[in-house]
């Protein structure tokens, strides 16, 4: 039987995080420019833009974006046993010598 872990390892929270933080980006991107099309077309004075740091409803955005990804991810990584080694695998009647 195998062993469970209580703590999962830091490489796997660390790369959870990153993940997060890239799949937060990229929507935020898509949401903006989405939101962006739609203000364009309908003459909306929707205050969102691509610099985030010129509007601080694009920073909000891209935080909660983020901070969702990132939970998201990481509690992935909490619920999800890590993978183990199947074992050493088998010899097939070709590959052996004789």
């Amino acid at each position: 039987m195998a062993e469970i872990r209580q703590t999962p390892d830091p490489l796997r929270i660390a790369s959870a995080v990153l993940l997060g933080a890239m799949i937060g980006v990229i929507l935020f991107l898509i949401i903006a420019i989405i939101i962006g099309f739609f203000n364009d077309r309908m003459g909306m004075n929707i205050p969102l833009h691509l610099l985030a740091l010129e509007n601080i409803t694009s920073v909000l955005l891209l935080v909660v974006f983020m901070a969702a990804c990132i939970g998201w991810f990481v509690h992935l990584v909490l619920v999800t046993p890590p993978t183990e080694p199947a074992g050493p695998e088998p010899v097939m009647d070709e590959d052996r010598e004789d």
